[in-house]
């Protein structure tokens, strides 16, 4: 359920952490943390609180996002994964993809289109569905990109959810000639 100032006072009480404050400390345990399974649990959770527009600041505010695009990096797949989520669960509002954007996300989101972890693939789906506008469809639309995509859209057998996301793409992106 989306959030709203009210909803969060009284969903945080009169003695909870603020949302800025707590998303600010579970940054900093990212940051500070060794554990490969410490730095999962935390990125899967931002994620989870990157799909709220009311967390939208924060996630810019604290440079969450760049965080996400910093994991996507990273050789750790459930990292990969969680980041890509959290990506594309923020990518939906225009100033956050302007920030994606703005930091080299493009490649990176393009890159977890051969990822071997399905929910990588489908969150890079869904985020390129809603990065790519006017400003960046050359970067996107490159023809080996855009076959992956249609390989994505043939292949409902193996995968409902790929050729929906796929197909949704295509049918808003690409200009097909009939």
């Amino acid at each position: 359920m989306f959030t709203n100032n009210q909803r969060q006072e009284e969903r945080t009480g009169q003695y909870g952490t603020p949302r800025l404050q707590y998303l600010q400390e579970l940054v900093s345990q990212f940051q500070n943390a060794t554990d490969e399974a410490t730095k999962e649990k935390i990125v899967a959770n931002l994620a989870n609180f990157a799909y709220d527009p009311y967390n939208y600041s924060f996630l810019r505010q604290l440079n969450i996002l760049e965080l996400f695009l910093d994991c996507i990096t990273e050789p750790n797949e459930k990292l990969v994964e969680f980041g890509i989520g959290g990506i594309c669960n923020a990518c939906v509002d225009p100033a956050n993809s302007a920030v994606i954007i703005q930091c080299g996300g493009i490649p990176l989101v393009i890159q977890c289109l051969s990822s071997p972890v399905r929910n990588t693939v489908n969150h890079a789906l869904g985020a390129l569905y809603y990065l790519c506008d006017m400003s960046n469809k050359e970067e996107i639309l490159k023809p080996e990109v855009v076959d992956v995509i249609r390989r994505y859209a043939a292949a409902e057998t193996v995968s409902v959810s790929f050729s929906n996301l796929a197909k949704a793409f295509l049918d808003k992106h690409v200009v097909e000639s009939k």
